[in-house]
């Protein structure tokens, strides 16, 4: 039985055993979302406490059961969708009511909405019989307050005990308090899963009744809470030849609304919450890797990132956390959790990852870049030192970055990949660690060498040692790393225990791009390997390749398809001038965006395109995923070759040509304090650039 410890802050609802660890699927599900809260239910609206369904607030689930009967049986739905942010509609009928003809006259409009703390429900029961229609409409309610590990495993909670009140209903458990108000009052009845509301209602021909309730959740031990309604959440407009992006824009853009949030203890300080509804917190690694790739919208939620994650800095060391001096966090919930059947247990401030903290570095530099003011830079400068004597003072004999969990309840993996079997030999055999992951080098790599020019630019010594040891790590790396399988020469995807290179060839090797690690040659091949049908799947880059031993097309990490993973790479292969390369990826993005009616989740199938009419969905994938979202951002910025300066005046632009997309036009730009307009023709010439004073270079 999974369960947490007596020294919980907050008990949790008792708990059914997961005998088998499956995770429910999400990808049909109805998807209502307004951090730190989320509604997750069947495609007709109803939640039935099975799987995910269910109402959940940050960590816990609120409400697990709220089913809707007309004249005791359920209604039959016609249709469903999103309506603006955080809303969805159902449209549904009642053919055992009303005229016995073949056309139904009764129909029923469910109208859902999720705000930060609450979620209200509006039904709409209206006639157009030709005799009037007497019934009665009910709500089945029901609150297990279930762990979102204990949900993720599969299992579920025993249905919570509710106080029936004057005004509605209640629920209570340590400090969470879900209320239900009904409207109109109704009569309230328990039920063996908690509560039904009844309605009596009557309706003329031509007539229509409304009734319905809201939920609020009050929340006194949380960590996270919403992003202050003030915060400005930026739209620009994206007009191209290729439809399909600006539909996958301003998806992305909505999804990525719904996921701004805040820590309780820095209110004014946002950040985006990982996904829903497994990651609905601040993840280091995920955080700063949106607010890296949505840079282009101002540097607002890059700063408010690098605040919150600086606020939480390891500060000693506890292996028990894996917290160390200068260490970023990986993540932080309510409370400690169990996983895998309680083997996995991890800290409710957890430090287990190894490339949050040079990222942090990296986003502070690019942040800079950007806009960001020199204030808010310099705030940050003496975090940015811990960060930085961390990397360069916590790898093994050879400098390299590695990580092992060492109390055997940690993540096994501790980078991007961090499922457990995510770390291969080209022939399947898993990595023994410690490991040292390539693209963590390149991070490495990268950190060091933006906190040297960081410190320069502000008067601050130290940047010397940190150059050197970058060049150290560099040279390294090419007589460590790169090896060869099937005639092909790559970079292993990592170093294991004994130092050998574990050598699947894995979408990691992308990351390298850009960080400064390779030269222009050892560049120029791994695009070229990234670009080959074994790693592109149609619909983006494979995480690894086909042809490896431990590849499978729906594996969390050993074949499936993550849309930032290949952002993060067309990002880098256009920067450093690999467009022909950079095409094919864009297209595959573009028209996996198109199956998902731009709603980019989490991950997807590696299945090839040609063997399918739209990506395959990994089931228990987050939607909407902050990531995966921004990644719609991440295209934007690289096919117009968006490269700012704004500390040096400087604004350099090198689309790819010929533009994957046609003509692009983007208003509403953030580079520093101004908003700009940029615009190329189909052959990714620029036309105009507007907004703005810095000298433009193209």
């Amino acid at each position: 039985m999974t369960s947490r410890p007596s020294t919980d802050p907050v008990p949790v609802a008792a708990l059914h055993p997961v005998t088998r660890s499956v995770q429910p699927m999400l990808h049909e599900l109805a998807v209502c979302l307004a951090a730190p809260t989320t509604a997750l239910s069947a495609a007709d609206g109803q939640l039935q406490a099975t799987g995910a369904q269910g109402v959940f607030h940050a960590d816990v689930r609120v409400l697990s059961r709220a089913e809707v009967h007309v004249g005791g049986r359920e209604p039959e739905t016609l249709s469903s969708g999103p309506v603006g942010g955080g809303g969805y509609q159902f449209v549904a009928v009642l053919r055992q009511l009303g005229d016995d003809e073949p056309d139904p006259t009764v129909r029923l409009d469910r109208w859902r909405r999720v705000v930060p703390g609450g979620l209200s429900e509006t039904l709409r029961l209206s006639s157009t019989a030709n005799r009037p229609v007497t019934t009665t409409a009910s709500v089945e309610l029901g609150c297990d307050f279930a762990g979102i590990e204990h949900v993720k495993q599969g299992g579920v909670g025993v249905p919570a005990v509710a106080s029936i009140t004057s005004d509605g209903v209640v629920w209570s458990r340590g400090g969470l308090r879900v209320t239900v108000t009904p409207s109109p009052a109704g009569q309230v009845t328990r039920t063996r899963h908690g509560v039904r509301v009844t309605w009596a209602l009557a309706l003329a021909p031509g007539d229509q009744a409304d009734f319905g309730w809201t939920l609020e959740v009050s929340d006194a031990d949380g960590v996270v809470a919403a992003a202050p309604s003030s915060a400005r959440w930026p739209a620009p407009v994206v007009t191209a030849d290729d439809r399909r992006l600006a539909q996958l824009v301003s998806q992305s853009l909505a999804d990525l609304s719904g996921l701004r949030m805040v820590t309780r203890d820095r209110p004014e300080d946002v950040f985006l919450a990982a996904g829903s509804p497994w990651y609905l917190t601040l993840f280091g690694r995920d955080s700063l890797w949106a607010a890296r790739m949505l840079l282009p919208l101002g540097t607002e939620l890059a700063a408010g990132t690098l605040r919150t994650l600086a606020a939480r800095q390891g500060s000693r060391e506890d292996p028990r956390t894996e917290e160390q001096p200068g260490k970023i966090l990986h993540e932080v919930r309510r409370a400690d959790r169990a996983q895998a059947g309680g083997v996995t247990h991890l800290p409710a401030q957890y430090y287990g990852t190894v490339d949050a903290t040079p990222l942090w570095v990296v986003l502070l530099y690019e942040a800079w870049r950007w806009g960001l003011p020199a204030g808010q830079v310099e705030e940050l400068l003496d975090a940015a030192v811990r960060a930085l004597d961390w990397v360069v003072g916590t790898g093994d004999e050879d400098g390299f970055l590695q990580y092992v969990d060492r109390t055997g309840r940690g993540l096994a993996n501790q980078g991007w990949k961090d499922s457990g079997d995510s770390v291969r030999f080209d022939d399947g055999r898993l990595a023994t660690p410690p490991i040292a992951l390539c693209e963590v080098q390149g991070y490495a790599h990268q950190a060091a060498m933006c906190g040297a020019e960081l410190l320069a630019a502000f008067g601050r010594p130290g940047g010397a040692r940190y150059r050197e040891w970058a060049q150290r790590l560099r040279e390294r790396f090419r007589d460590s790393f790169w090896t060869s399988v099937g005639g092909r020469r790559f970079p292993a995807l990592a170093l294991d225990r004994d130092h050998r290179p574990v050598d699947a060839l894995s979408s990691n090797i992308g990351h390298l791009l850009g960080t400064g690690l390779l030269d222009n040659a050892e560049a120029a091949r791994v695009a070229a390997l990234l670009s080959g049908p074994d790693m592109d799947s149609g619909y983006g880059l494979r995480t690894m390749s086909s042809a490896t031993g431990g590849y499978r097309p729906l594996s969390y990490h050993c074949g499936s398809v993550w849309p930032h993973d290949t952002a993060i790479v067309v990002s880098a292969m256009a920067r450093q001038g690999h467009g022909t390369a950079v095409a094919g990826l864009v297209e595959g993005l573009l028209a996996a965006g198109a199956g998902y009616a731009g709603r980019l989740p989490e991950l997807w199938s590696g299945d090839p395109r040609g063997q399918l009419l739209r990506p395959v969905p990994y089931p228990a994938s987050c939607r909407p995923q902050a990531w995966s979202a921004a990644a719609s951002v991440a295209l934007v910025q690289a096919l117009l070759g968006l490269r700012p300066d704004v500390p040096s005046g400087r604004l350099q632009l090198s689309p790819i040509r010929p533009s994957p997309v046609g003509r692009l036009r983007v208003e509403g730009l953030r580079i520093g304090s101004a908003e700009v307009t940029v615009e190329i023709d189909r052959y990714g010439d620029v036309v105009e650039v507007s907004g703005t004073d810095l000298t433009v270079e193209v």
